[in-house]
Order: structure tokens, then C-alpha cells, then sequence
């Protein structure tokens, strides 16, 4: 039996930021936290990551409380730590200590083996002028595609 897809997006991010770099990191859960994102029921909107003592953790990742949780619930915007390798560790601190640059969760989904993976960016946020630049972008190529639809 197949467990549905689980690919939580954060879509403002692609919007709001410009991404130089991506890791993909596993993210320490609870019994009743993988349960509920099993489920689909998590988010990641203003969600960001932080280093502390050489770990990197995310903060504000929204995880529902599962339904059939007893007093052993989990809450729901606890701190997760992020499992990267040493060298990973040091390139993200790297660029969390340099001014403009930020590090952001992008997708959160459940791979192959049923482990929870959360992609996440170095990113620098975009000017009112870049959004606009995207947006162009965008439809332009919304606008190609229907032309060669209805051929």
C-alpha cells in the first residue's frame, strides 16, 4: 500500500527571494509529528533556519497536532533540529553571516524510504523591481503555452 505524496511547497519563497544554493536536510521528529505529516498537515510559510552551536535548527515550521494524539501531542511550532554534515554546517554559516543572505526552508516531502527531507536555500531577498521582473517572466511563458495549445 502507497502512502499519497507528500510535497509541501513554500511558495512565497520562490517569490520573495533569489536562491543561490540549495541542501537537502533530514529533520528530527516525534512519533506523533511524522503521523501528522503523513497526513499533509504541516506548512512552511515564515519559516526560517537558524545555526546554534554549530546545528542547524528551523523555526516556526507549522506541524498539526495529530488527531489521535494522547497527552504525548506534540507542539506544533516547536524548534526542529535539521541532520547536515559538517561541511554543510560551515558553507550555511558562512552565508548566514554575511549581510543580505538568509537561510529558508523550501519544500518539505517524505522520500522513498519514508524519512522526512526538508530542501532548504541560501537565499537574498528580492527588490519590489525583481518580483516584477519574475512576474513578467511568468507570463510570458503562460502566454507561449497557450499559443502552442491551440495549434
Amino acid at each position: 500500500m502507497k502512502v499519497k505524496d507528500i510535497n509541501i511547497k513554500n511558495r512565497r519563497a520562490t517569490f520573495d527571494y533569489e536562491i543561490s544554493e540549495t541542501f537537502t536536510a533530514g529533520i528530527v521528529l516525534t512519533g506523533t509529528e511524522i503521523k501528522s505529516l503523513r497526513l499533509g498537515k504541516a506548512g512552511l510559510t515564515d519559516t526560517f533556519c537558524y545555526i546554534n552551536d554549530g546545528e542547524v535548527w528551523v523555526k516556526n515550521m507549522y506541524i498539526a497536532e495529530y488527531f489521535y494524539g494522547t497527552y504525548n501531542n506534540h507542539f506544533p511550532r516547536r524548534d526542529r533540529k535539521l541532520l547536515l554534515n559538517r561541511k554543510e554546517i560551515a558553507k550555511l554559516e558562512k552565508a548566514g553571516k554575511e549581510t543580505g543572505f538568509t537561510i529558508v526552508p523550501l519544500r518539505l516531502f517524505i522520500n522513498d524510504r519514508g524519512l522526512a527531507k526538508l530542501v532548504i536555500g541560501i537565499v537574498r531577498g528580492k527588490k519590489a523591481f525583481d518580483k516584477r521582473q519574475s512576474i513578467k517572466e511568468r507570463e510570458d511563458k503562460r502566454n507561449i503555452a497557450r499559443m502552442f495549445q491551440k495549434r
